[in-house]
């Protein structure tokens, strides 16, 4: 009984040591951003689109797109960040990857382009 005990003891010492912590990511990216546009015949709204992109803390995210409150489209994508420069790559060739910078100075939060126009704001 005794030897079993200290197997076990020694099993579980490797086991616990042997365990890695994975790195927290708090880049300021993660969360969701969105882009809407609408459209207007005679002072009415005629259709609406949004696009979504939902970041997360492993480099991955989400994309989807939105036609009057309807999904139409979506995909997965990986995210990297170099130089403030972050670059998104889509899952689906159907979507052009993009890089965009964060503009945190100004309220709300926006992505932009490289030509510094819009490309999506914080939810």
């Amino acid at each position: 009984m005794k030897k079993l005990f200290s197997l076990l003891s020694i099993i579980g010492i490797i086991a616990i040591s042997n365990c890695s912590r994975i790195p927290e990511n708090n880049d300021p990216i993660l969360g969701v951003w969105a882009k809407t546009e609408s459209s207007t015949v005679n002072g009415k709204s005629a259709e609406s689109a949004r696009e979504e992109w939902i970041f997360n803390d492993v480099y991955l995210g989400r994309y989807q797109s939105y036609s009057n409150s309807k999904l139409v489209f979506y995909t997965d994508f990986k995210w990297s960040q170099e130089n403030g420069v972050y670059t998104i790559i889509y899952g689906d060739p159907q979507v052009e990857d993009i890089s965009v910078s964060l503009e945190q100075s100004s309220n709300p939060e926006i992505l932009a382009l490289e030509n510094g126009s819009v490309f999506a704001t914080r939810e």
